[in-house]
């Protein structure tokens, strides 16, 4: 799992690697403006300092957030789910949004761009496109059960990232999200399996 995450990112880092030498290489103050929208838990580590690891799961698991906020929007626009699901649903809104907050103002800190293209690679159980347009068809407690199906392969490829991040990671701040995301998304598998079982 390890090796394919780290092929898969290897381009887009490099190029994010580079972005951010690029920044440290400027004066001090060159950039004055460069300092906004980084949320108060947004760490203070610099580009030099933060490491690839730190920098590649930055970049790989906000996408990966902001699919899993798509695909609960898409459940919570459907008639007919079970209210368990719904709730789940938001649950899962409420805690990625602030983190996807979070991590851009790491990058934004760092001096890191995400550049784009990154949320189409096919990583950390990423859905495709015919997943997510699969999920947009069904309906009711066939959309519940899909949902769910669906969510814990992503959030088991989101603890496997997570978990090469705190076997890895430099960044104290970064690896203390990663543990934040094993724990909460570990919990979340167990209660989306019990919801598939019962469904």
């Amino acid at each position: 799992m390890k090796t394919r995450f780290a092929a898969a990112a290897a381009l887009p880092l490099a190029a994010a690697l580079a972005l951010a030498g690029c920044s440290g290489t400027s004066g001090s103050g060159s950039m004055p403006g460069m300092d906004h929208g980084s949320g108060p838990m947004a760490t203070a580590t610099t580009a030099a300092e933060a490491s690839e690891t730190d920098i590649m799961f930055v970049t790989m698991m906000i996408p990966h957030h902001e699919q899993a906020i798509e695909m609960s929007d898409t459940v919570l626009a459907k008639a007919g789910v079970d209210d368990r699901v719904t709730a789940l649903a938001e649950q899962i809104k409420a805690a990625q949004g602030p983190e996807i907050e979070t991590m851009k103002g790491w990058l934004s800190d760092w001096g890191v761009s995400m550049s784009g293209g990154m949320s189409g690679m096919d990583h950390g159980g990423m859905m495709s496109e015919s997943d997510m347009q699969e999920l947009a068809d069904a309906e009711g407690g066939d959309a519940a059960r899909l949902y769910l199906e669906q969510m814990i392969e992503h959030h088991e490829g989101a603890v496997d990232m997570a978990q090469d991040e705190i076997d890895d990671g430099q960044d104290s701040e970064v690896v203390d999200l990663a543990r934040s995301i094993v724990d909460s998304q570990t919990a979340e598998i167990a209660t989306m399996k019990d919801l598939l079982a019962s469904l």
